[in-house]
């Protein structure tokens, strides 16, 4: 059943972090889903500026990235670009931007109650962030379901963290199965993203060449194009 919606409260924030690379619809959904379900004012959109989880992989340039997010979110008012980690140096950390987006709250004089939107994909691997026990002081917690994720999530972090479990909500939707690796996969080889990005981002990375291969074309059929 879908449950009822929970009218915005000034100053609940929900943050979504990644490296969108690139946003997808999937993204878009859950950050919805969590707008309405937990009456979040606005929604920021962080793009991580030097992934530390990923060392060894290859990431689409910042620029590229956060362009394509701005894109993404331009139909949705309570959609922001935070540009928090693309622009402070070194590692993006999640302890250090929820430190500083309630340092910045205080000094404005504005009431700030963040909720950290992550899969239960990443709930698994908190032990391996920085400080987790310091993020989870920070923030609350909702956690979308991840297709072709099947553990317990609420277990795992009753069992880990069981401060944080009662201060965290788990999402039964949206359960889209778009990644982003499949996204890049896809242009490298010529496919259409088309339905799994929105048209706007299905246009950039055609225009702006990314993710192809020698030898590939992106065809993103939107229009004949």
């Amino acid at each position: 059943m879908i449950g009822e919606r929970v009218a915005p409260a000034a100053g609940r924030i929900g943050i979504l972090g990644g490296t969108f690379d690139p946003i997808h619809l999937g993204h878009l959904a859950v950050a919805e889903e969590a707008r309405e379900a937990l009456g979040l004012e606005t929604v920021l959109f962080v793009p991580a500026g030097d992934p530390p989880h990923k060392p060894d992989t290859a990431v689409c340039e910042a620029r590229h990235r956060a362009a394509m997010v701005e894109l993404a979110i331009a139909g949705n008012a309570a959609f922001q670009l935070s540009r928090i980690e693309i622009d402070r140096p070194g590692p993006s950390w999640t302890v250090v931007t929820l430190a500083t987006l309630h340092g910045d709250a205080a000094a404005a004089g504005r009431p700030f109650e963040p909720w950290l939107i992550l899969s239960v994909e990443a709930i698994l691997g908190l032990e391996g962030w920085r400080e987790p026990g310091r993020v989870l002081e920070l923030c609350r917690l909702a956690v979308a379901p991840r297709e072709g994720t099947h553990a317990d999530g609420r277990a795992w972090l009753a069992a880990h963290f069981p401060e944080a479990a009662a201060r965290a909500i788990f999402l039964d939707r949206p359960r889209l199965g778009i990644s982003g690796t499949e996204i890049r996969a896809r242009v490298a080889a010529g496919r259409s993203i088309r339905y799994l990005v929105p048209a706007a981002v299905d246009d950039y990375v055609r225009e702006q060449a990314l993710y192809r291969v020698a030898g590939a074309t992106h065809h993103g059929t939107r229009g004949g194009r």
